[in-house]
This record gives C-alpha cells, sequence and structure tokens, in this order.
C-alpha cells in the first residue's frame, strides 16, 4: 500500500527539492495514520472512552499520547452523545470523582503544610540534593522521635501522672529481698546552693534525678476503678518494645521506598552515564551560585568515573611484585587505622572508671568528671576519623573506595564506642556476678542502688553534650573562621578556605545521637522528646552555617550518598541498642529501690506473671496460638501465599521481558522500514535526508 501511494505520489510532482519535501510529508502521513495513530471509539462515553481491543481499565482522555487538537475533537464528539446510565452508576460515578477530587487536594494540603517545605526548597536549589538529603533526614528523625514522645507520653508518663494525682485505688507490689537492697534516697537535704540548680541539670541529677525524665521515678503501681485495670509495669514494659518496633517498621519503609527510587533509576555504568550526561541537569537551579554547583557536581562525577577507570586500567597493569607490595601496605596502613581505633576505646573504657569512682565529687569539677567520658567520645570521634582520612590518602583506592572505608571506620568508631560505654557500666553494675559486692542484690547496690537511672543519665549527658559541642562549634569556630577568611587575605586564610559542608559526617552524627536515644530510652522515657526539641533547633542552626558559612563543596558524595546507605547505618545503631535492651530486660537485675520492676528478679518477669493472672480462656487461646495445632497449618498457609506471590512475581517478570523484546523488535523493524524508504528513495531518484540536509548547508553558505 505505501509502495504503490509513493509511486503514485512520484508520478505527479516534481524531483527538486520542494518535490521532495512534500514527498516526505506525505509519506510521514501515511506512516502516522497506517501504524501509529491513535485507535480511538468516537462513540464511546467520556468515563469509559477506551482503545479498540484493549480490556484493561479505561484510560483518561489526558492521559492518551494525542495532540490537544484531537483531544478537543474527541471531547466535543462525546459531549455530543448522551449515555443512558443507571442511578447506581451515576452515583457510583459522582462518588468516584468526589473521592478521586478529595485526595488530590489532601496531597495538596499535606504537601503545603509538610514541616520545612519552603526551606528544603531553598537549601536544594541553592546546594543541590545532596545536602537536601540530609536535611530531609533530619527532617524524618524528628518526626519519628516526635511520634515516638506520643506513644511514651500516651501509655507510660501520663498514667503516672494521673495515678499519683489522683485518688483513685491503686496497689503497689512491695519489693522483696534484703533490706539493705532497698535504700534509695536521692531527694537533696537543706538548702543548695543557687548554681548547683544549673549543674543539675547539666548533670541529670539533684532534682532532675527523681522525676519523670528517669526510670527510678515510676512506681510498681496496678490500677483497679470501676472495672477498670491497668497494669503501669507491663505497660512500660510493652510500650518500650512497641517504641523499637514502631521505629523499625518507620526505617523499614523508608528504605522500601528509597529502594524502589534506586531500582527504577540503576541501571549500570552505562544507564548511570547516560542519565548523567542527558538528564543530569537540574532546571530548578537558582542563581549563578547553584548553577556553578551543579556544574562542579557534574564535573566531579564525570571525574571520578575517568578516575576509577584509570585506576582499575594501573591496577590490571600491576606486576605480581608491585600487587603484593600494594597489598602489603594497605594491611599495615588497616593495622595502624585498627590500633587508634582500639586506642580510643581503652580511653574510653579507662574514662569511665575514673569518672564513676568520682561520683561524690562536687562543683565544676565534679561536673567535669561526669563528663568526662562524654568528653573522651567526642574527642575520639573527631581525632580518630581525621587521622584514619589522612592515613587513607596512602592507601591509593579508588574515590568511592576511599569514601566508603573513610565512613565504615567513623561508623565503627561511633557505634562500638557507645558500645564500651555500656560494657564498662555493666560490668561495674553487675560485677559479673563474681564480686562480693553483687552477691547479696544480684548487683551493685552500694554504687549503684538505682542502677537504670544512673545509665539514663549517661545516655542524657551523651545527647546533651552533643547538641553543646555543636553549638560550640557553630558559634566559636564555624563563624570566627568564616569572618577571618573573609576580611584578611594572606597565604594562611587562601588555604584554610570557607567551610564545606560535608553530607557523610554530619548525617553520622545524626545516626549517632538517634542510637543515644535508643539505647537511654528505656532509662530516661523522656529522651525522645528531647531529642526531638534537639534535632529541631540542630536544624535552624544547620540551616544558619550552611547560608552564612559553607561554600559548594568541590567534592560530591557520589556513590554513597543515597538514602538507602543511611538508613542501613541507621539500622545499624537501632540493632546496637535493641542488643542493650534485650541485655537488661532479660540478664540484669531490676533494682530492688526505685522503678516499676523492683518486686521481680527479671524485667522481662512481668510478662509470664501477668499471663497467669488472666482466665482459664483466655490462657488456653494463647497457648493454642503457640501450639502445634496452629502454627503447622499457618506454616503451610503462609508457604501456599509465599508460592503463589513468587509465581506471580515470576509471570510479571516473563511480562516485562516480552515488552522489552517487542520494544527492540519495533525498533529494528522502524530500522528496516527506513533503510527501504532510503532504497526506494535512490532507486526513484527522490533526494534523501542526508542530501537535503547537504543542499540547506550549501545553501546557507
Amino acid at each position: 500500500m505505501e509502495f504503490s501511494e509513493l509511486q503514485r505520489q512520484s508520478s505527479t510532482i516534481a524531483h527538486g527539492y520542494h518535490g521532495a519535501q512534500q514527498l516526505v510529508r506525505l509519506r510521514s502521513k501515511s506512516v502516522v495514520s497506517n501504524q501509529n495513530g491513535p485507535q480511538f471509539n468516537w462513540g464511546s462515553p467520556p468515563s469509559e472512552g477506551g482503545e479498540e481491543g484493549d480490556s484493561g481499565p479505561p484510560k483518561d482522555l489526558r492521559e492518551r499520547p494525542m495532540t490537544m487538537r484531537l483531544k478537543r475533537a474527541i471531547r466535543e464528539v462525546q459531549q455530543m452523545r448522551v449515555p443512558v446510565v443507571t442511578s447506581w452508576q451515576s452515583w457510583k460515578r459522582s462518588k468516584a470523582k468526589s473521592l478521586s477530587r478529595f485526595r488530590a487536594d489532601a496531597g495538596g494540603v499535606m504537601s503545603y503544610v509538610a514541616l520545612w517545605r519552603k526551606a528544603l526548597h531553598k537549601i536544594g536549589g541553592h546546594f543541590g540534593g545532596g545536602v537536601q538529603s540530609y536535611f530531609m533526614f533530619l527532617r524524618f528523625l524528628v518526626v519519628l522521635n516526635f511520634l515516638s514522645f506520643l506513644l511514651i507520653a500516651g501509655f507510660i508518663l501520663i498514667p503516672s501522672i494521673v495515678f499519683r494525682s489522683t485518688s483513685t485505688s491503686n496497689m503497689t507490689v512491695d519489693s522483696t529481698g534484703p533490706e539493705v537492697c532497698k535504700v534509695y534516697d536521692p531527694n537533696l537535704q537543706g538548702l543548695v546552693v543557687f548554681y548547683q540548680y544549673f549543674l543539675d541539670l547539666l548533670s541529670g541529677t539533684g532534682f532532675m534525678e527523681y522525676s519523670y525524665m528517669f526510670y527510678g521515678y515510676y512506681n510498681n503501681t496496678v490500677a483497679e476503678s470501676s472495672g477498670f485495670h491497668y497494669n503501669l509495669p507491663l505497660a512500660y514494659l510493652l510500650t518500650s518494645v512497641f517504641y523499637f518496633a514502631f521505629c523499625l517498621i518507620c526505617i523499614v519503609t523508608r528504605m522500601g521506598s528509597a529502594l524502589r527510587v534506586a531500582v527504577a533509576t540503576g541501571s549500570g555504568a552505562a544507564g548511570s552515564y547516560s542519565k548523567m550526561v542527558f538528564t543530569g541537569w537540574d532546571y530548578g537551579c537558582q542563581g549563578d551560585r547553584a548553577t556553578k554547583l551543579k556544574q562542579k557536581s557534574i564535573h566531579y562525577q564525570l571525574q571520578v568515573d575517568l578516575e576509577e577507570e584509570r585506576l582499575q586500567k594501573k591496577a590490571l597493569s600491576l606486576t605480581l611484585g608491585q600487587t603484593v607490595g600494594l597489598c602489603s601496605l594497605r594491611i599495615f596502613l588497616m593495622l595502624i587505622s585498627l590500633t587508634l581505633i582500639g586506642g580510643a576505646f581503652f580511653g574510653i573504657f579507662k574514662a569511665t572508671v575514673f569518672s564513676q569512682a568520682q561520683v561524690g565529687a562536687e562543683g565544676i569539677l565534679g561536673l567535669f568528671w561526669v563528663y568526662l567520658p562524654s568528653i573522651v567520645i567526642t574527642t575520639g570521634n573527631f581525632v580518630v576519623p581525621f587521622m584514619c582520612d589522612q592515613i587513607a590518602l596512602f592507601e591509593r583506592y579508588s574515590p568511592s573506595t576511599t569514601i566508603i572505608m573513610a565512613l565504615f571506620r567513623s561508623v565503627f568508631l561511633r557505634m562500638i564506642s557507645l558500645g564500651v560505654l555500656l560494657f564498662t557500666l555493666w560490668s561495674q553494675i553487675t560485677c559479673f556476678k563474681d564480686s562480693p559486692k553483687c552477691e547479696l542484690c544480684q548487683y551493685n547496690n552500694k554504687e549503684y542502688p538505682c542502677w537504670e537511672t544512673r545509665v539514663g543519665q549517661e545516655m542524657y549527658k551523651l545527647a546533651l553534650f552533643d547538641f553543646l559541642i555543636t553549638i560550640a562549634m557553630l558559634f566559636l569556630v564555624e563563624f570566627p573562621r568564616r569572618l577571618f577568611v573573609d576580611h584578611y587575605s594572606c597565604a594562611l586564610t587562601r588555604w584554610v578556605g570557607r567551610q564545606e559542608f560535608l553530607v557523610p559526617p554530619n548525617v553520622l552524627g545524626l545516626v549517632y545521637g538517634q542510637t543515644v536515644v535508643w539505647t537511654g530510652a528505656l532509662f530516661c522515657p523522656l529522651l525522645p522528646l528531647i531529642n526531638t526539641l534537639k534535632f529541631f533547633i540542630l536544624f535552624y542552626c544547620k540551616k544558619v552555617t550552611l547560608f552564612s558559612n559553607c561554600r559548594p563543596a568541590v567534592k560530591t558524595f557520589r556513590s554513597t550518598t543515597s538514602t538507602i546507605f543511611f538508613l542501613v547505618v541507621l539500622l545499624f545503631g537501632w540493632g546496637l541498642a535493641l542488643v542493650a535492651m534485650i541485655y537488661s530486660l532479660a540478664q540484669i537485675h531490676p533494682s530492688m529501690s526505685c522503678g516499676p520492676f523492683r518486686s521481680l528478679t527479671m524485667m522481662w518477669s512481668i510478662v509470664p506473671n501477668t499471663f497467669y493472672t488472666l482466665s482459664l480462656t483466655t490462657q488456653d487461646f494463647i497457648f493454642y496460638m503457640g501450639s502445634q495445632a496452629f502454627s503447622i497449618p499457618l506454616f503451610i498457609f503462609s508457604c501456599v501465599v509465599l508460592c503463589y506471590v513468587a509465581a506471580l512475581a515470576a509471570v510479571y517478570g516473563k511480562s516485562v521481558d516480552l515488552l522489552k523484546a517487542q520494544l527492540k523488535l519495533e525498533g529494528r523493524d522502524k530500522q528496516f522500514l527506513v533503510k527501504q524508504i532510503e532504497e526506494l528513495s535512490r532507486e526513484m531518484g527522490v533526494p534523501t535526508r542526508d542530501q537535503l540536509e547537504t543542499f540547506d548547508t550549501g545553501a546557507a553558505n
């Protein structure tokens, strides 16, 4: 058909330039009308107009690949017909439209009232998506901590306040054990120096120690009134467990969203290069500064790819002796890095032991001894990574591998330093059960009459000291550095330069702070609220220092800046805190003088004790849920569902492969048709596209 049409057109028009243009135009119209033109049922109603032969759900006219003129014509034809529908169908359509409109309006309102929406857009426009991802991660942690506080306040804090202030008949279970183990009197006696309140606020002692802030203030109360029964120790335990589960669900959900984006956009090295070249430019950049930042970002990404390719070729060209020498050098430098990290751990251990031995000290010196572990941890987290980064310069890794190694060392140092602190505290609290100090009370009652509160105080001091260090760095280092660089011109200022906002260390600082909160939430229930306020203030402090003191980073964080990596690190911190909570619940004897578990041998014992107070019917039902009669059918049903989902995924995978193959075949068909048209044009003497372009170029010259 197309060949006959070409012959008919070629017999009526000349072989000149204008005739060739008309022939190409007629040929394109013919091809489009016969092959690629959208087939539409003009008689279908507006809401049900589907493609011919399309058995899927009807598409909206706006979603169809048509020109605006054709869509207007279709709409006019559809409006000329009045579809005959029942009242039920009419009501269903109107409700569907109303629901769709409500969802769109609700989505718009939620996006408008989102926390720091305008600030995040401004940051992304001036400093790029890498810096914006840090602030979005910070917003996620603020919301997570606030929701966690609402959970703890609803089930622990508010019931405790109500039970203390009302005349509800409460039953307090007396703790069992020697009277020596029940001695705990944190209340202050006599007059207190005025500045002591400030010291107590910083250290969590004094008036703060016996308050709703820490574990020791809560009672083992069971409230009963008019059929209402509330077991505060059980609520305390279950709320803590559900708090960890809630945080895990939020992290996994956010990680799933990030993984879907990564899978949809990631397609190997070639795909990454294509995205960088063809779609890498951000058209939302505002101002020359953001434009230069984006140019540097793309330039650095290309430079990193070329550098990695050069290093790979160089590694392949190394001889056996050179390879052995390079591996030996890297192993030696790795041992030096591990030695520095081990030295930091030993310093934390010694500082914690010495600090716990100076508990009775007062005044400024006592505050310094109290904060000594926090000072050593913060100093180690600053000095050791800096020295490891200098060592990494001699390891001759690729740029991406260098960044990964530096982050791995920083994460290992920050997380394990917290673990060393907990291990040191627990070794002194439990005495490993082989010391005379722990024989009577099963824990070191003389030095730690309420050891849960002591652990909560350590976590409180870590969180507060980290925040104070951040504020001090802002006013004492970053602002003076900016003023010094801007107002003095010398070799030193040019070497120092303005500060760069480095995303990885800032994100790792957030992960460290959140891990401290998770670790201390069991012993300091209001720690999520403190962390919410801390991160809220930190957002504005980081925003001020970003726009006032920082310049765009020369090197961008490429392979590990993704949200997935930071969420994995956050998940690692959650796992460390979970281990600490499980050990506290199931291994250490609770304090006999304070807290909601003072009458139990283990915190977890409240669960079986409460279980045996239930009715026989409830006990039988719970036993049945854990028996083989229920678990085996549930396992079989789960296997069947899993097989069905796997089969469905396999079918979808085959469908995707078929569609990809079909796209490839269509591309080959188009190439074949183009070649056939060019051959026919040459046989008939019609100028081809290349000849026309050559003719236009010569005419222009």
